[in-house]
């Protein structure tokens, strides 16, 4: 297999994993404890490459700094969207709205210029993302039963933003992206744990032997997800790599259909593979 198909193939891999990630800890019996196994599970297959690649310097410090808590805020936003809201309809409106944000900004900010595919992009996909959020024919939007779930999806995407961008600094200042990547993992893990023991100190020892398969199983995921997607960046442009995991919106819009039996499937299947499109098109541009 050439280089360019391998990384066609672990991009994908990276996509999949990443919905197979989430379906799992949605399917767990507690989600925040789910989440919390699932980061501490990470850290430790991530643990022993501490010992081999160079050390954090004070800019690598620094940015993790920014970085944490963005990737905190993140998953407690994540949690509570998981908790109101089908995976269906929450997953790819918090992986689809964050590009766009990011694309704003930097339009609106950094008065940066989108050429002509990239506004197609960004407005298929915007469209795509509001007939997610449209309710069911005949409910006002003042009577959405999502409404909330919605807000958490979307506040989740602000997360992924901020926490995207402390990510690009980081591994640009540190003496190693690797470096970063390492520590980060690591260091992930210690706020989400250590709200799940705070919050579920009475019932943890429970939760935690009803979730602690599916948070095991999705940390296992989540390195396979982020090892495949290093991996190809390795081996084609990062753009098209990005591109292809875009395609994560759509396994998720798929698995909640068929596997948690989510209803409207065929409504967020089609606008999953329409916001998939808008955002292809946004990353090649």
């Amino acid at each position: 297999m050439g280089d360019q198909a391998l990384a066609i193939a672990l991009g994908l891999i990276s996509a999949f994993s990443l919905a197979l990630t989430n379906l799992v800890v949605k399917r767990g019996d507690d989600i925040l404890v789910a989440r919390a196994l699932l980061s501490s599970s990470a850290a430790i297959v991530i643990a022993p490459f501490a010992l081999i690649v160079p050390l954090p310097d004070a800019e690598t410090w620094s940015a993790l700094a920014w970085a944490v808590p963005a990737h905190f805020a993140y998953q407690i936003c994540l949690v509570r969207a998981m908790q109101r809201g089908d995976l269906s309809l929450v997953f790819p409106i918090m992986r689809g709205v964050a590009p766009l944000l990011t694309a704003g900004f930097a339009v609106l900010v950094l008065r940066e210029q989108l050429p002509l595919i990239g506004w197609v992009g960004l407005l298929i996909a915007t469209g795509a993302v509001i007939v997610f959020a449209l309710p069911a024919r005949g409910v006002t939007l003042a009577a959405h039963p999502d409404k909330v779930a919605l807000g958490w999806a979307f506040a989740t995407a602000i997360g992924v933003a901020l926490y995207n961008m402390a990510d690009a600094r980081g591994v640009r200042v540190a003496p190693s992206p690797f470096t970063y990547i390492v520590w980060l993992f690591m260091l992930d893990c210690v706020c989400i744990t250590t709200t799940a023991l705070l919050l579920r100190r009475r019932e943890l020892g429970r939760a935690v032997k009803a979730t602690w398969k599916h948070g095991v199983a999705a940390g296992a995921l989540s390195s396979v997800s982020f090892g495949s997607a290093l991996y190809a960046f390795s081996l084609m442009e990062v753009a098209k790599v990005s591109a292809l995991r875009e395609t994560a919106v759509v396994w998720a819009a798929l698995m909640g259909a068929w596997m948690l039996g989510e209803g409207f499937g065929g409504r967020r299947i089609a606008a999953a593979v329409v916001l998939a499109f808008g955002l292809i098109l946004l990353q090649f541009s």
